[in-house]
């Protein structure tokens, strides 16, 4: 008796042992729910980046023909003329002796011609007659021929020595700002071999244009027109947007890398662009306002065999290679000339659909669906057929909790840039 009570003793704490493990030790199951997401219309773009200058749209460079030290400057820095304002004086000592020199010479010249064409008509007189002989006539004929080319000589030598002298008084050609000032009161200026530059202008900062140097690997998509961005160092929190107006033919090398100078032009109205600033640039390649969004993920999605407990998981389609008819491929490649066409971004580029494949949540069902899709960024993706705005698209999986509290799993991850909505604008 006291047998059969120790062998149900023993049952009983066995019993409740089992019951304490299941109810609190006992590693509970985690359910795991899909995580989906609903396509969006917003702004997509495909873009390239880039690092350049900016400088002014037009500057420039005033000189001097004349040698001789500076005798006055009447602009610095940063200050602004207007178009013939007078803007440095050279000495003119040396330079006014030389027009007087010429002029002394000229009248001189001129006494000259007076008196051999004096004698000229003198002794042609005296030749009519016979009372000189043909060869004094010729003589005083070629003297005073001589006495004529000497002074258009000699004005030739002043008009040069009078013009030389007007370059010593330096004026500005345009209106623009002073950026850069090359002399000082009393600095020699030497013009024998090259014209010094005194200053640089710049005809109007208030427009200014970004030379970027643009990878080889990525000017094949940068197009004149292209919408772009740009950040400077000195405003981090300013983005200023610009247009591309050139992309020049002309590579550079560095350490074995070619890059081509391509030309952002950009307004700068209240003046916050200067000269030399880096920059860091985004060229959009190709734009879409208002195109049906999936995330990028979503592409990546596959279903995980834990699911099939909760959700009927539809069959894979197979690959369009080796399915369908001859004429259902006919009307395939039709569909995605036509999404071609319908894609148009700008004059030079147009999207090129590929097919891609997602998972659709259809009740307690998961069906994959293949899509024909355009852009890509990496984090958003565009869809030209296939969607519509109501579809459940898996985009990964979702564990939930002991509290009820949802957690995201691996393929969601937190370092993922949050995808735009519909109301996304541009840059």
């Amino acid at each position: 008796m006291k047998k059969i009570k120790l062998i149900g003793l023993l049952i009983l704490l066995a019993l409740i042992a089992v019951g304490a493990w299941y109810l609190f030790l006992r590693k509970k199951e985690t359910p795991v729910v899909l995580d989906t997401e609903q396509p969006v219309y917003g702004y997509i773009a495909r873009s390239v980046t880039a690092t350049g200058t900016i400088e002014p749209v037009d500057t420039v460079n005033i000189g001097s023909q004349v040698s001789g030290t500076i005798k006055a400057v009447y602009v610095d820095f940063n200050s602004k003329v207007r178009k013939g304002q007078l803007i440095a004086e050279i000495d003119k000592s040396l330079l006014l002796a030389q027009v007087n020199q010429y002029r002394a010479n000229l009248e001189v010249a001129r006494s000259q011609q007076v008196y051999q064409k004096s004698t000229y008509d003198r002794q042609n007189t005296l030749f009519q007659t016979g009372a000189i002989s043909k060869a004094d006539f010729e003589n005083a004929t070629y003297l005073y021929n001589a006495s004529k080319a000497s002074v258009l000589s000699v004005q030739a030598q002043l008009d040069a020595a009078e013009k030389n002298l007007s370059y010593t008084n330096i004026y500005s050609p345009v209106d623009g700002v002073v950026m850069v000032r090359n002399v000082g009161l009393g600095q020699t200026v030497a013009s024998s071999f090259n014209t010094p530059t005194l200053f640089i202008l710049a005809k109007d900062i208030s427009k200014m244009q970004v030379q970027a140097a643009v990878d080889e690997a990525d000017i094949g998509n940068v197009r004149e027109g292209q919408h772009a961005t740009f950040t400077v160092d000195a405003f981090p929190d300013n983005q200023f947007s610009g247009v591309v107006g050139e992309v020049r033919l002309q590579p550079t090398v560095s350490a074995n890398v070619v890059t081509y100078s391509t030309i952002i032009k950009a307004a700068n109205d209240d003046l916050k662009l200067k000269p030399g600033m880096t920059a860091n640039i985004i060229i959009y390649t190709m734009e879409e306002d208002s195109a049906l969004l999936i995330s990028a993920k979503a592409l990546k999605f596959k279903p995980d065999p834990s699911l099939a407990k909760e959700y009927k998981i539809g069959p894979v389609m197979a690959d369009s290679t080796a399915a369908g008819s001859g004429k259902r491929k006919m009307q395939h490649a039709g569909s995605i000339a036509d999404a071609v066409k319908r894609k148009v971004i700008d004059s030079t580029a147009a999207i090129v659909p590929k097919r891609a494949y997602v998972w659709l949540l259809k009740g307690d069902s998961l069906i994959q669906k293949r899509i024909l899709i355009g852009l890509n960024d990496d984090t958003q993706v565009q869809v030209l057929r296939g969607l519509s705005l109501g579809d459940n698209v898996a985009d990964g999986l979702q564990t939930t909790n002991t509290k009820g509290i949802g957690s995201a799993g691996a393929t969601k991850s937190p370092f993922m840039p949050a995808r735009a909505g519909g109301n996304a604008r541009r840059p």
